[in-house]
């Protein structure tokens, strides 16, 4: 990537339409979509440029905007979807760049301990991803992080970004819509066949099937998503996609409801993996497959559809 130079903020932006240069960018007239390593596959993601005629904006830095080096990009501001680690992992090459972030994840951002908070992660399991967030991610703390709520827009000259609070996978994801280019940012809305994740202490189940509805009622033509898919275009392809995405909470409902039919403990119902594969060997995996059962346990109670025969033991 072709390294560029500040100069006042019009002047910036004007330099970076005409120098910006990025491999397999895709550009979206004032959005230029970065598409990271393995096209945005986990630990990478898809970053996302939106520039003005006076500011420019980056969203989501990730570990390649990070490889690309310093001075990566001309960035004004870093707009973040929500605070995980992947999403942060190029942070560390503006240090001296605001950075903002929804009021219900800023937090995070603050310091390792509050960026740890949002996963949850029992003791063992968050010692060794401390380490995976300094040594393969670069956190940093930036208690200088500023906020955001749903509803604000940036304005950038001639060109806004407006958040969509869209919670569930954290209590702050956010969506960004970028209506001069028709085109809708959707973090981790990620569309992918692995379905929604909520295995976080921050993730919510009915919060993300609420996000989910009102995707479909999103405007735009251009749905850009952080890993995997990068960009769909049309809205009937977009609302495609998004049903197979959202039909996996069904699908796992379902299939733990049959895994009941027997009496189980929440340790047998980790061990069967509702989640991940089972050749999936993430230190984590246990953590998200716990997190999650317990969201879709407690709904399945609420509604009668099971019963706890004893402290911890359940059964459809």
């Amino acid at each position: 990537m072709t390294p560029l130079t500040r100069g006042g903020a019009e002047e910036t932006c004007e330099h970076a339409r005409m120098a910006f240069d990025w491999p397999a960018a895709l550009e979206l007239g004032p959005v230029s979509v970065l598409t990271g390593a393995g096209k945005g596959t986990y630990p990478d993601g898809n970053s996302v440029l939106v520039r003005g005629r006076t500011r420019s904006r980056l969203i989501d830095p990730s570990l390649s905007v990070f490889e690309a080096g310093e001075p990566p990009l001309p960035v004004d501001d870093v707009l973040l979807t929500h605070v995980h680690e992947d999403h942060v992992a190029g942070l560390a090459r503006f240090p001296d760049t605001p950075v903002h972030a929804h009021e219900a994840d800023v937090r995070g951002l603050h310091g390792i301990d509050d960026m740890l908070k949002i996963y949850g992660l029992p003791e063992d399991a968050e010692k060794l991803f401390r380490k995976v967030l300094e040594e393969r991610f670069h956190v940093v703390p930036r208690p200088d992080a500023r906020s955001f709520s749903d509803g604000a827009r940036f304005e950038l000259g001639g060109v806004g970004v407006e958040v969509i609070h869209a919670p569930g996978h954290t209590r702050g994801h956010c969506i960004f819509a970028i209506p001069e280019a028709s085109a809708v940012v959707l973090g981790d809305i990620d569309l992918s066949g692995f379905g929604p994740y909520y295995g976080d202490a921050w993730s919510d189940l009915r919060d993300f099937e609420a996000t989910l509805e009102r995707c479909r009622k999103l405007p735009g033509e251009h749905f850009i998503t952080f890993h995997h898919k990068g960009v769909i275009s049309g809205r009937a392809a977009f609302l495609e996609h998004l049903e197979a995405f959202a039909a996996v909470i069904g699908r796992r409902e379902a299939a733990l409801l049959d895994f009941l039919r027997e009496p189980r403990t929440l340790a047998e119902i980790v061990a069967h993996r509702f989640v991940y594969r089972p050749h999936v060997t993430n230190p984590l995996v246990s953590h998200v497959e716990r997190r999650s059962a317990q969201l879709h346990l407690a709904r399945l109670h609420e509604e009668g559809r099971i019963r706890e025969l004893e402290p911890g033991r359940w059964r459809a």
